[in-house]
């Protein structure tokens, strides 16, 4: 039986873990078996962090609403209640942009709130109010685009084409786009002809 060596799959494997533990502190990054370690460590806090990201996000998108609210006299909690009275279906997400960048709309959805929770908001305020959300929505995203719109640049008038021109303009188009000009013009036989019989009959 011949000796089987394994040296060469077990330095790779080594080498692949200790390139995804670079940046590790002290002997996680140099050490094979400490690095292994931290590296699956890693991964269940990766695992657990990306559900607690979005917590994260509601709970920032939530405060910055209390604050907006708090402006117009109203707390959270009584906002939301509002909005569901009212039947205005926003996400937390969207009211947080709102507040940031568009006061004025977001005192209007603080309106239909407390319309909502006297009872007082009608429909057709509702649809008008959720017009002007989804208005804003837009305007949102355009300022965080910064989409500049340029001004469409005036074209140079076309000069008169010379025979040499005309000459290159042909010769740059395909046998199959020849062969076409050539049958609307009437020239016999074009089907068989070859580019530069095109190109002559052409001329």
């Amino acid at each position: 039986m011949t000796r089987v060596k394994n040296g060469v799959t077990t330095k790779a494997r080594h080498k692949k873990v200790l390139k995804a533990a670079k940046g590790y502190f002290g002997s996680k990054h140099r050490l094979y078996k400490t690095a292994k370690e931290q590296l699956m460590h890693s991964g269940q806090y990766a695992f657990r962090d990306r559900k607690q990201k979005k917590r994260d996000f509601r709970k920032l998108w939530i405060t910055r609403i209390n604050a907006a609210c708090r402006e117009n006299e109203i707390s959270y909690s009584r906002f939301i209640e509002g909005l569901t009275k009212a039947g205005v279906e926003v996400n937390r997400k969207m009211l947080s942009e709102i507040a940031i960048n568009d006061p004025k709309a977001f005192s209007e959805i603080v309106k239909t709130a407390k319309a909502g929770l006297e009872g007082k908001a009608t429909k057709s305020e509702v649809v008008v109010k959720n017009e002007i959300v989804k208005g804003t929505k837009k305007e949102v995203k355009e300022t965080k685009k910064e989409v500049k719109k340029e001004e469409p640049k005036k074209e140079p008038a076309k000069k008169a084409t010379t025979k040499k021109e005309t000459k290159k303009n042909l010769s740059a188009l395909t046998v199959a786009e020849l062969k076409e000009m050539a049958s609307k013009k009437g020239i016999e036989g074009a089907s068989k002809m070859k580019k530069a019989e095109l190109l002559e009959a052409l001329k």
